[in-house]
């Protein structure tokens, strides 16, 4: 569609809803989904009826909203897809990290005695790449060798530049020819894997620290965990944690006296080195041990201390909002079909996702569903995840904003009250689209003040 065309469309399309006589309700529905940039379009009713006599109380259908729909949150995590939305489950994760390190959210205040940790855990070197290093403020030479030594493929493995913060070679391989695009992919594969031994490494050394045996570790103290994943430059993916020592019952009651944060130090850094996971072997390649980075960061976390548990708490959600986009690749799955030259993608995530769609037709990897994952450069672990007694969930913080929402309509009157024991309540949903035409994504963008992607700005391109 040409630039002129479809601005003259959007212009169009803002004046006629400008002119409906809905478009206060349809106002009112977009600053509800706050900004969403792709809301859910629904179409049905809910029905509230008296379960003694059966007689209707209420009845909410779309057929008197614009358009006949009801516009909801897409509620996705990704900043990438919808910014508003990401942003919703960036604070929700960082209360629910807070709430495990000081309390709150029906977690006890007492957490903050418990031993507690921040834990990075780093993926191991496929060749050397491009970085940024920096001592005293300074940016430092990247890669500088004096008597550097050039590989098979012809090029000196050096590089004496000082990269800029946003320069676009960082992370890409000095020579793309010696990268270990194999181990890369195969390393965020099993990354998942190696968590699982990880934590279950760590329990084991605790239960030996507390001359228990590993079943009986349960009665005495439970290991809680919130992590999440972040994509490094070169495509890999490391784990940051926060791990905390508690009693049997949880954050409720206290670990035992032998649980200290120094037996946690111990076990956490005996666990990164001793835990692998090997992948199987294929087209006359043997089996791959992979195993955690030589690079593992040990912090504790206590009030008033260097690391407090704000900054904590904004790291993990400020990572549990963005995926693989750093590195260069696309937010959406990639069909075996498309031709990957079209996408203008960095090289270095061009040759990543290859690597993956060539592992994932083979079939002795065919279990870790590289093709599907290609997109994510093989991970396709959860980015964000908590043990189950880490503090609240994400579904409760969800349930308490929503209920805060039902009890707002039935003070301004959009709900009648009613006693909950009494009333049975039948909905009927169907799915009926998603997005905004041009026009209204203008004025969505204008309601709500966020910004608007650059294929939906009046002269901007358009994909």
């Amino acid at each position: 569609m040409p630039t002129t065309h479809a601005n003259a469309h959007a212009i169009t399309g803002m004046i006629k809803r400008l002119n409906r006589a809905d478009y206060d309700r349809w106002a009112t529905q977009i600053r509800h989904t706050g900004g969403c940039r792709q809301p859910i379009h629904l179409r049905g009713k809910v029905d509230h009826y008296d379960r003694a006599t059966g007689q209707l109380l209420h009845r909410y259908t779309t057929r008197t909203e614009p358009d006949g729909i009801l516009r909801v949150p897409c509620k996705t995590r990704r900043a990438s897809r919808c910014p508003a939305c990401a942003e919703t489950y960036r604070a929700d994760t960082y209360q629910l990290i807070r709430a495990g390190l000081i309390g709150g959210k029906g977690v006890p205040d007492t957490v903050t005695t418990h031993p507690t940790l921040f834990v990075t855990l780093t993926a191991p070197s496929f060749g050397t790449v491009h970085a940024r290093n920096e001592k005293n403020g300074k940016a430092q030479p990247c890669h500088a060798r004096r008597n550097a030594e050039t590989c098979p493929h012809g090029r000196v493995m050096s590089c004496t530049e000082r990269h800029s913060k946003d320069d676009p070679r960082l992370g890409e391989p000095l020579c793309p020819d010696c990268y270990d695009y194999t181990g890369s992919v195969l390393f965020n594969a099993l990354a998942p894997l190696l968590w699982k031994r990880f934590t279950d490494s760590v329990r084991r050394h605790l239960a030996k620290t507390g001359g228990l045996a590993l079943k009986d570790l349960r009665h005495h103290l439970t290991l809680s965990f919130a992590k999440v994943a972040e994509y490094q430059r070169r495509g890999v993916v490391h784990f940051h944690a926060v791990i905390r020592l508690d009693g049997p019952d949880g954050p409720t009651t206290p670990p035992p006296a032998w649980a200290t944060a120094d037996a946690l130090t111990q076990a956490v850094g005996h666990a990164a080195k001793a835990v692998t996971a090997t992948a199987s072997a294929h087209t006359n390649q043997p089996a791959r041990v992979l195993r955690w980075g030589a690079q593992l960061d040990i912090r504790p976390i206590t009030l008033g201390g260097d690391l407090t548990e704000q900054a904590v708490a904004g790291y993990i959600a400020k990572y549990a909002t963005k995926a693989a986009e750093c590195v260069g690749t696309l937010d959406r799955r990639i069909n075996p079909l498309d031709n990957l030259e079209a996408f203008n993608l960095r090289d270095h995530a061009r040759r990543l996702i290859t690597t993956c769609m060539h592992l994932g037709a083979l079939p002795e990897l065919a279990e870790l569903r590289l093709a599907d994952w290609a997109h994510m450069l093989g991970f396709r672990g959860h980015f964000s995840t908590r043990s189950r007694r880490y503090s609240t969930t994400l579904g409760q913080l969800r349930a308490a904003r929503e209920h805060h929402a039902r009890d707002h309509d039935i003070t301004t009157g959009r709900l009648p009250l009613f006693d909950e024991d009494t009333v049975l309540v039948i909905s009927e949903w169907e799915y009926a689209g998603k997005g905004h035409s041009l026009g209204d994504a203008l004025l969505a963008a204008a309601l709500t003040r966020t910004p608007l992607p650059t294929s939906q700005h009046p002269g901007g391109s358009r994909s």
